[in-house]
């Protein structure tokens, strides 16, 4: 396998020293050819093919300093070793700021051709080594775009895939509150009810992805808001006319979001169920932030534990909020001080931030398997 030899233009009006430059390189498997001036030079550069190049100080025309500005002009030009016989420094620190890759003092007899051959060579090594790091950057800046362009397209992706999930959990909420209209059954329409409720509580979640710009979290209050809204749509008559939120601003992760639309849910409508037995009455929703904890709770003015117990009740709802508050590892009790029932559920509100996918890990198969317990132990 045989490779290329480098090719070096040599720009200088002095032919005979040309010839000697033109010797002494060849001997170390340059191939040399000569320019007499600087157009002439520029125009050989412009047709390609040349790996670096000897520039003259002193010629007719364009001299080396104007040559040397013009090479540097062009497209992928190769490094420049600036030639002259002056022996003043100033012209090596301008030829130098001027884009030259080394300086050379030469000498009539050819005796700097040796240190040539040594500055040519440089100049190429440090030439390739800068492209490597120029092709690496690029590469990097490609790989870059391209994982940015990725990363849009999955956010896309996700956006499309919430709006469809929630879109088709909204059609089941909304067969299921057909099928609840349409039954002659007290219990088959309170069952159907609650379990439009609580899809409801999980479209909601992903109608709020869809629409945030963070695919990752949802803001709590603005997703509480809605799901009371939609509590309020489907109730009968004005049993929930009287409904009210107040929540801080508060960031979630979408699986804790999904816990606790559930639990406020099923304490909201255990609310209509039983704590106003003659019609309806106020039931507040409030969400609080205490320094790192966070405290959701649930109150009415009703009848509080004079509430007649429903015998047809399986108490299916108490138990899916317990393995709701289960997954949230928080805790969940009765404010005894409240003349009406106030549920109060406290949880940690640095776990939110800093654990988020930990807990979307964690937490469905904690909860299943604290769902399973309550069934089995019931």
């Amino acid at each position: 396998m045989t490779s290329t030899a480098p090719t070096l233009l040599y720009i200088d009006d002095d032919a005979g020293l040309a010839r000697l430059v033109e010797r002494g390189l060849r001997r170390h498997g340059f191939e040399v050819e000569h320019a007499r001036d600087g157009d002439s030079g520029i125009a050989r550069l412009r047709q390609g093919g040349i790996d670096v190049v000897a520039l003259d100080q002193h010629m007719p025309g364009l001299d080396g300093l104007e040559t040397l500005e013009q090479i540097y002009n062009l497209p992928h030009g190769p490094p420049v070793i600036f030639v002259t016989a002056s022996q003043d420094s100033q012209i090596a620190i301008t030829a130098l700021k001027a884009g030259a890759a080394d300086y050379l003092v030469k000498d009539t007899q050819g005796e700097f051709v040796a240190q040539l051959h040594t500055a040519v060579k440089g100049a190429m090594e440090t030439a390739r080594m800068r492209k490597a790091r120029d092709d690496a950057e690029a590469e990097v800046h490609a790989a870059r775009d391209r994982y940015a362009a990725l990363a849009a397209e999955r956010e896309v992706l996700l956006r499309e895939v919430n709006h469809r999930v929630g879109n088709s959990l909204q059609i089941i909420a909304s067969l299921l509150h057909l099928q609840a209209n349409s039954s002659s059954d007290d219990d088959v329409k309170a069952a159907l009810t609650n379990a439009m409720g609580r899809v409801a509580a999980v479209a909601q979640v992903h109608r709020r992805l869809y629409t945030s710009h963070d695919l990752n979290s949802v803001m709590l209050n603005q997703y509480l808001d809605a799901l009371l809204e939609d509590l309020r749509r489907s109730a009968e008559g004005n049993r929930m006319s009287r409904l009210t939120l107040k929540a801080e601003p508060i960031e979630i992760d979408p699986d804790r979001a999904v816990a606790i639309g559930i639990i406020v849910n099923e304490l909201v409508m255990n609310a209509v169920k039983y704590a106003y037995p003659d019609g309806a009455g106020p039931i507040h929703v409030e969400l609080h932030s205490r320094q790192n904890d966070m405290e959701l709770a649930i109150t009415d003015n009703g009848v509080g534990f004079q509430a007649k117990q429903d015998p047809r009740s399986t108490g299916m709802g108490q138990r899916i909020v317990g393995a709701m508050a289960n997954k949230l590892e928080a805790s969940i009790e009765r404010d005894p001080a409240h003349s009406g029932t106030r549920m109060v559920l406290r949880f940690q509100g640095k776990d939110i931030s800093s654990k988020p996918q930990a807990a979307a890990g964690a937490g469905p198969e904690r909860s299943r398997r604290s769902l399973r317990t309550a069934i089995i132990a019931s």
